[in-house]
């Protein structure tokens, strides 16, 4: 393996239920050893309301040392793919103003609030704190007239301190996709448009990158699209599931309890087949 992708709640950190984070035993040492083999490693969270300079700060506070440009959220790979597919085109945004802000900030034409439903050639969703049926009903006109339907997730959850956080974004998503009857393009976890995002940040080709997470629809996913090597690590939301029950080619290469199990394996080459 020339590289590492790490998913970053309920892999690195848990978040207590007074939402303090924590690190997981083991993370630190983990990312040190692929530090210290000379081989890169990027983060993907399907979080979209959070800047990863922020995420970056955050994980540093509890001792894990990562920089804001080694982590990718859905808005990153959501912006690479309108740079490849919908350049100059005009987006439509259902968000929260942080993600507006960062798309602007790349250059992207966000549709106006007065302006027409129909001059929007895409639409992108992400997380949202709420939303009205007003601007849902805008989104799936803009669709139903021609436009892209772009979202960051369309899994209904993650992984959360007392349980499985369900996906606004998600539901925002399903209700434009059900009124304009479009299936929506994924562009963060598992999707072409995330596996992209992470080999170009990686310079590396996805079959010589290992994926490694919680999630086996998420994090497993992800690395099965892009035909890498993954480790489920049962520290997180699929941490119940029993792999036996899936078929083969859903089934990660190795299961680990936690991540301080990988270590030996970071400062070498092999990933092995454990449990």
């Amino acid at each position: 393996m020339r590289g590492f992708v790490f998913d970053i709640d309920g892999t690195l950190i848990r978040r207590g239920s007074d939402h303090q984070t924590f690190a997981v035993p083991g993370a630190r040492e983990a990312l040190d050893a692929i530090r210290s083999s000379g081989r890169p490693f990027a983060l993907f969270t399907n979080g979209t309301h959070i800047a990863p300079e922020t995420i970056a700060i955050e994980l540093r506070s509890v001792g894990l040392e990562v920089e804001g440009e080694q982590i990718l959220t859905p808005v990153e790979s959501c912006i690479a793919h309108l740079r490849r597919r919908h350049r100059d085109q005009r987006v439509l945004l259902v968000a929260t103003g942080t993600t507006g802000a960062r798309l602007s900030a790349a250059g992207v034409d966000l549709l106006g609030d007065d302006e027409p439903a129909e001059a929007a050639d895409v639409v992108f969703v992400a997380h949202v704190h709420d939303v009205s049926m007003l601007v849902l009903e805008r989104a799936a006109r803009a669709v139903v007239g021609g436009a892209r339907l772009l979202t960051a997730s369309y899994l209904p959850a993650y992984a959360g301190a007392n349980g499985p956080i369900y996906s606004h974004g998600a539901m925002a998503t399903a209700a434009i996709a059900k009124a304009s009857e479009t299936r929506p393009t994924v562009v963060g976890k598992p999707s072409a448009a995330a596996v992209r995002a992470v080999t170009e940040l990686l310079g590396l080709a996805s079959a010589d990158l290992a994926v490694i997470g919680d999630d086996l629809r998420m994090d497993i996913g992800l690395g099965l699209t892009g035909g890498a090597r993954t480790v489920l690590v049962r520290s997180g939301i699929s941490g119940a599931i029993d792999l036996s029950s899936l078929p083969e080619s859903r089934r990660p290469d190795a299961t680990v309890n936690s991540v301080a199990d990988l270590i030996p394996a970071f400062g070498g080459n092999a990933i092995p087949r454990i449990g």
